[in-house]
């Protein structure tokens, strides 16, 4: 059995599971963002960089890698707010589950709503949550992905 959490941010955050968390700002996808994470991957798959083919193919343009806009889930957890920003160490622990529901074509805007699903002790300085994020489109019905991320949080 683990001791009670001694942070008293920590124990506050086991208060909000099944809450959502904050919503980030929209974000731009642009074509120099997913080229950019075209040539760190080396994936060159012509539905993500060549931009005359793709305007031919079945999205009607390029689109983001899903990886990229999984990639993004740090940067937009952090710009909603839904990691308390007074924790020193905030590692990424891992994910549970991942779907790719829609595509993100280039020059679209996506934003990422966080849902507390869990918030598990494992030590008094350390607390392992599950969030859930919605990535979504703007202007479009269906999330671009959903995706349960693990984040360890470590007060000491």
């Amino acid at each position: 059995m683990t001791k009670p959490l001694q942070d008293p941010i920590l124990a506050k955050l086991q208060d909000l599971v099944g809450q959502e968390l904050g919503i980030s700002p929209w974000l731009l996808l642009d074509q120099a963002r997913i080229q950019a994470f075209a040539e760190c991957t080396e994936d060159h798959q012509w539905l993500h960089v060549d931009e005359q083919k793709a305007a031919a193919g079945p999205f009607g343009s390029t689109i983001a890698h899903g990886f990229l806009t999984l990639a993004l889930l740090t940067k937009m957890q952090r710009d909603a707010n839904a990691l308390p920003r007074d924790i020193p160490t905030v590692i990424n622990y891992g994910l549970d589950r991942v779907r790719f529901l829609a595509p993100v074509r280039a020059d679209s805007y996506i934003r990422d709503r966080v849902t507390l699903l869990a918030a598990r002790p494992k030590s008094p300085s350390r607390l392992l949550i599950t969030t859930r994020n919605t990535v979504e489109i703007k202007g479009e019905p269906s999330p671009a992905l959903i995706a349960d991320a693990l984040t360890l949080l470590v007060s000491e």
